[in-house]
This record gives structure tokens, sequence and C-alpha cells, in this order.
């Protein structure tokens, strides 16, 4: 029998390995024919060669995901043994290319290839399409891409939009104002915000609308200049909401555009903004688009088969 003996220097093993092995347990489940054993700072694999050469890559991979990030956890496991192409995962993982500094110095990151892709298509074009399934990144990258353009006074303000559309629940039970009610709807785009702003600073620069958070009919009229603006869950987006919020663009702004086509809340009949604008803009230079997958998905490893799910219904549908 074939044995291969990995030894972490430069990384610490406990934390390398997770809780109670949990990593190395998890890394097992991919390869059923290795003997994999984690001891001291030493990962031994025993099996055939071919198999080994494999594993070999890919641990390898994942080491240095760990001693850039120092952080590895499921998500990112089965992103590195389950990519068709090791090298795009390897250089999305070596990248250094920080976001932006967030609260307690977080350093924020594209973190995966699609949204390395979707970093990139950004520099070259003043508006974005960002396509893809619950998960995958979508708004925190664009917000960090917008809370980036501020600091660095490539703009002067941030605004950020979703179309009032309810999923179902209705928000007219809801206690206060408008404002109020809207709130909770908005709430993942104030969570992105609070990751990178401190509280103090956020609070100020919504006090001075420096960052502006509203739904699309607060947009009708306005020329959006020197502004970086996203709208959010554009999916919910009729035609004329659409072509109402794309046409508000102003000079030195910047748009992005981000949704999910299979997750619309509007009634039947009714043609999705963002569906139609990915037919009728696609070609039209200036204008990017970025489709990210399940391969993508950031949140808890079981989103990514929640969406693998659903996929084969539609599919027989």
């Amino acid at each position: 029998m074939n044995e291969l003996i990995l030894e972490l220097t430069e990384i610490n093993p406990s934390e390398f390995f997770g809780q109670q092995n949990k990593n190395i347990k998890y890394l097992k489940t991919f390869f059923p024919k290795l003997k994999i054993v984690a001891r001291g700072n030493k990962i031994q694999a025993y099996g055939e060669e071919e198999i080994l050469e494999e594993f070999d890559e890919r641990a390898q991979m994942l080491m240095q995901h760990f001693a850039k990030y120092n952080k590895l956890d499921e998500n990112v496991i089965e992103r590195v043994l389950t990519a068709e192409n090791g090298a795009d995962i390897h250089t999305s993982a070596a990248s250094d290319d920080i976001l932006v500094h967030g609260v307690g110095g977080k350093k924020i990151k594209a973190q995966t290839v699609n949204q390395r892709k979707l970093v990139e298509v950004s520099k070259a074009n003043d508006m974005v399409f960002a396509i893809g399934p619950a998960g995958t990144g979508k708004t925190y990258t664009g917000v960090a891409l917008a809370v980036r353009a501020l600091k660095n006074k490539e703009v002067k303000r941030i605004i950020l939009t979703r179309p009032a559309v309810e999923a179902g629940e209705n928000l007219g039970f809801l206690p206060g104002d408008m404002k109020d009610k809207l709130d909770p709807y908005m709430q993942p785009l104030y969570d992105a915000l609070r990751d990178m702003i401190p509280p103090e600073k956020l609070e100020s620069h919504m006090e001075k609308g420096i960052i502006q958070i509203a739904p699309m009919a607060f947009m009708r009229g306005r020329t959006l200049d020197n502004a970086y603006v996203i709208l959010d869950e554009a999916q919910n987006t009729t035609r004329a909401q659409m072509k109402m919020f794309l046409t508000r663009m102003g000079k030195n702004a910047r748009f992005m555009i981000t949704g999910d086509p299979g997750q619309i809340d509007l009634p039947r009949r009714t043609v999705s903004g963002l569906k139609e604008a990915i037919l009728v803009l696609k070609g039209v230079k200036g204008i990017g688009f970025i489709h990210l997958d399940d391969k993508d998905v950031i949140r808890h490893r079981l989103v990514k088969k929640v969406i693998e799910a659903y996929k084969s219904i539609e599919h027989q549908e």
C-alpha cells in the first residue's frame, strides 16, 4: 500500500483539522478509498498511487488557502475538492486583493472564482448585472465595491435600493411609518454595511445622505450622479420599474444590479424586469454580466444542496 505524508509547518494543525478533526472527517468523505490519519502536525494517507496524487494536490491547495485566509470550513473544502479546474480555485484563494477593511480590521475579499470575476467585470463596466442564486455573495460583494469606491472618493454617495415586493408576507401589519415598515425588508443591505463601516460612521453617513437605502419607488424622477447605486432583488422589478431605474444613471455613476431569476415574487404573468433586461441589454458596450452559481455559495453548505434539489424539480416541470 502506498503512503503519503503531508506536514503542516507554517499553519496551526488544530485549526486546520477543525474541532474534533471536523475538517479531516469531511475531507475523508471525498476520498473513501484512502485511509487518512491526522496526528500531530501531519496528515498521513494510504491507498492507490493515482488517488494519492489527487489527494496531495487538493490538500496542498487547502493548506495554501488556510495560510492566506486563516480559515477552513466545509464550504471551502467542497469548493476545492469538487472544482473541475483546480487552477481557478488556487488563483482565487491566493489572491491578495482586499476589497475593503471592515469593522475590527476584517479583510473583505472576493472568496470564489465568480466573485473575483464580478470584481474584474466591475472595473471594466459602469453598469454590471450580477445574476445567481441565494448565498452566492452578489449583494455582499456589490456593497463592498460600493464602500471601497466611497472610501477612495471615486463617488460621493452610495444608494442601495430594492423593489418593495413581499415574498408571501404582508408588511402592512408592521407598526410605524413607511421607513419603519421597510427597514426589516432592507435588513440584508444594513447587515452588509455594518460589516464594513463602524456604527457611528455609518449612522453619520446615513444622516447626511451619503449612504441612502430606499425602495424602488423613491428612485422615480431622480438623476443619480456621482453615486454607486445597487439595485438588489432585481428579479422582482417589473419591466417599467427596471427601465425607470436604469435611466436614472447620471454622470460619474456606477450601477450594479443583482438578482436571482429563480426567486421571482411578482404576480403571475408579470414580466420580470431582470429577465427582460438580460435579453435586451446583452451585447451593449459598457454593460457587464456575470453569472454566479451554486459553486459560489458561501453560506451553510446545505444551501448549495437546497439549490440543487430545487433545480432538479424545475427541470422536471
